[in-house]
């Protein structure tokens, strides 16, 4: 009975935990299970989840991405000053931040797959080096319309409005950043289960020996892994711009943490116990829901990480006592 009751914990807890969270706030707050509202914690979720996104695939090759909270950063004042700074067409302001999260991505994998240095210290270093970057890049300010310069000068740009809309605008009443990740969630789920090199992936992380016994190339597959989780945090920070309409430095500084948390989580959703999208997205959805839950209850903003904490230290438990389990 132990045994059935923790392997259905494993499977289900995430999933158990995300209703009762939802049921004890629609108790106590008469407005929180709403259209208007659930569409806000989905929104507020999309960009975390992005940054997310591309710290699933950078773990299922057996790695770890610490640079995304930088990445997201310098795309986003990228972003802000191409249009305010250089009044860039909208399809260069949407290249460029790609392009800089790629090739973060192309340095990053250098470091770890040919000059063999760990993940964890590669990307490390890569975090304090992007940081250093974008606000030596910003000058320490945040890019704003029309913002002064200390010599007087104004910048002659503004924020794109068509480009505003990916953050803030609606869809038939649903925000457009929201659509955007469900569309993403569905192919990179697709991708990762249902395509060959979606398998590599995972079978490189898992036994990266027996995958190149097996005629994989463990190199390129690692590389690809770390460019594309570069690419998602640019798409975060091109986000990130659009919704608040400024480029801040530092931006995602705070979002590493909670991406790493939601995709943490979403290991022990139904069972999987590796990194997987639809479990990266429900611990996103799940990080959401207590904090906004916590927010309309009046809760002090800086007890939330003590909440958040303690729901990583119980998914992370549960899933690593049962895998543990498992292998003896």
């Amino acid at each position: 009975m132990r045994e059935k009751l923790l392997n259905l914990s494993f499977k289900y807890g995430a999933l158990v935990v995300v209703v009762l969270v939802l049921a004890f706030f629609s108790f106590r707050l008469p407005y929180f299970f709403t259209y208007s509202n659930i569409s806000d914690i989905l929104n507020s979720i999309a960009i975390v989840t992005f940054v997310a996104i591309g710290v699933t695939l950078s773990l299922a090759v057996d790695g770890f991405d610490l640079s995304v909270g930088s990445t997201v950063s310098l795309s986003t004042v990228v972003t802000a000053t191409l249009m305010i700074w250089y009044q860039m067409p909208l399809y260069i302001v949407l290249i460029v931040p790609l392009a800089i999260g790629a090739i973060i991505g192309l340095l990053n994998a250098f470091l770890i797959v040919k000059m063999r240095i760990p993940d964890l210290l590669a990307t490390l270093a890569m975090m304090y080096i992007v940081g250093g970057i974008h606000k030596t890049y910003a000058q320490g300010y945040t890019i704003y319309n029309h913002m002064q310069f200390p010599d007087g000068s104004k910048a002659a740009g503004e924020m794109d409005k068509t480009f505003l809309l990916l953050g803030q605008g609606k869809w038939l009443g649903i925000p457009i950043s929201v659509i955007l990740l469900l569309i993403f969630v569905v192919l990179v789920h697709f991708f990762l289960t249902r395509t060959k090199y979606g398998r590599q992936i995972y079978v490189t992380g898992g036994n990266e020996e027996a995958a190149r016994l097996s005629g994989i190339k463990v190199k390129k597959v690692r590389t690809l892994a770390y460019v594309a989780s570069g690419v998602f945090a640019a798409i975060g920070g091109i986000l990130f711009a659009s919704r608040v309409g400024s480029g801040q430095i530092d931006a995602g500084a705070p979002l590493l943490m909670e991406a790493v948390a939601a995709v943490f989580v979403g290991f022990s959703v139904l069972g999987a116990g590796k990194p997987n999208i639809i479990g990266t997205f429900v611990g996103s959805v799940l990080i959401g829901v207590l904090v906004n839950g916590l927010t309309m209850m009046n809760v002090q903003y800086f007890a939330h990480d003590i909440v958040k904490g303690a729901v990583l230290v119980l998914a992370l438990s549960v899933t690593f006592y049962v895998l543990n389990r498992s292998k003896t």
